[in-house]
């Protein structure tokens, strides 16, 4: 299957701001040095929000190409996304489960765990790592499924809705899902969507730009010269600047639904022959998954190092910040590389077998 161009070195790029923004708050909760001086410091959660845009973009989009083709089927998607998120999910639950309940109490860390392991085992089994992680505060390397979970929802709902309806009610269908799932979000009926942030109007939406542009509804932008440039400026602004900061929130979450939504197809298909071909930053991409799931053991294990060791200890403030950065990136990209080539790949190759 052909890759669509940009969008693996976009992955490395979100995962590398969710790994800025925990970086400084881990370091100043654990009273080490840190910067947390720009906005990019600060993106971290709008980063998830484009994986979510993204990964919308990329599941229906296929969904979309295989009804066309009286392709799809729900059991063999089911599969291959098991066979991509599991492996890696349940290995990394598996340790923070271990880290908080016994590596940390064996070398007297305290830390405070609120939880059984029946309920553990209930949320995070059950795809509900954004309600655990919500209610009981687990710590980081838990924390972080909260994004898979959201993820693993949608792939639930969405694979029998499309599987159902005839493909020429699918566009409208999404279109009809963003609309009111959005408002039923931002409303008082059921706060319990943005307590659990339950945000899957960001996957609904890079769904609909998707379906736009298998319909060919979207060719009037590419006869905009400046379009893709001013909407990569414009998301380039968002992440580094405070310009967009809309208030109240709303407003925010659907300027960064379009947004995020051009932005990601600009990339695919309006990019004017612009075309990332770096092979380092496609594996990166490729490896954003094993980034996004080690990278908060890395940083545990990196800032551990910064209290324990008397050498590391000594080091003036500018240092251990740049450190810590250099440490944390390269211990993240190291394991998830390593993950990705002698574990997870295993069952990637296996996926080739529930294609049509």
């Amino acid at each position: 299957m052909n890759r669509l161009p940009n969008l693996d070195p976009l992955r490395f790029f979100l995962a590398s701001l969710v790994l800025l923004f925990h970086l400084p708050q881990l370091s100043a909760n654990q009273g080490l040095p840190y910067f947390d001086g720009l906005p990019i410091y600060h993106r971290g959660l709008e980063a998830v929000y484009m994986f979510f845009v993204l990964s919308g973009f990329l599941i229906i989009r296929l969904i979309y190409r295989a009804k066309i083709r009286n392709a799809f089927s729900i059991r063999d998607f089911y599969i291959r996304r098991i066979l991509r998120i599991f492996p890696l999910y349940y290995l990394v639950l598996g340790f923070g489960l271990l880290f908080y309940n016994v590596i940390l109490p064996f070398l007297n860390i305290p830390f405070q765990i609120n939880y059984t392991w029946k309920e553990a085992f209930f949320y995070n089994v059950f795809f509900l790592p954004n309600v655990f992680a919500k209610i009981y505060e687990p710590g980081g390397i838990i924390e972080i499924l909260w994004s898979i979970g959201i993820e693993e929802q949608f792939y639930l709902m969405i694979a029998p809705l499309l599987f159902f309806i005839n493909v020429k009610w699918v566009l409208r269908i999404l279109s009809l899902l963003l609309i009111g799932y959005f408002i039923l979000y931002w409303s008082d009926i059921f706060e319990v969507l943005r307590k659990y942030t339950f945000v899957f109007f960001y996957l609904f939406s890079g769904g609909v730009i998707a379906i736009l542009e298998e319909k060919k509804k979207l060719e009037f932008l590419k006869r905009f010269r400046i379009f893709p440039l001013v909407v990569c400026v414009a998301t380039l602004l968002y992440y580094s600047t405070d310009w967009f900061l809309l208030e109240p929130l709303w407003l925010r979450s659907l300027f960064t639904c379009v947004l995020f939504a051009l932005f990601i197809h600009t990339l695919a298909f309006n990019n004017r022959g612009v075309e990332v071909n770096s092979r380092i930053l496609n594996h990166f991409g490729n490896i954003s998954y094993g980034i996004y799931m080690f990278h908060a053991i890395v940083l545990n294990a990196v800032v551990f190092l910064f209290l324990k060791l008397e050498m590391l200890q000594n080091l003036n403030g500018t240092l251990t910040i740049i450190l810590l950065h250099l440490l944390s990136f390269a211990g993240t990209l190291l394991i998830a590389h390593l993950s990705y080539t002698y574990f997870e790949l295993y069952f990637l190759k296996l996926k080739n077998k529930f294609r049509k």
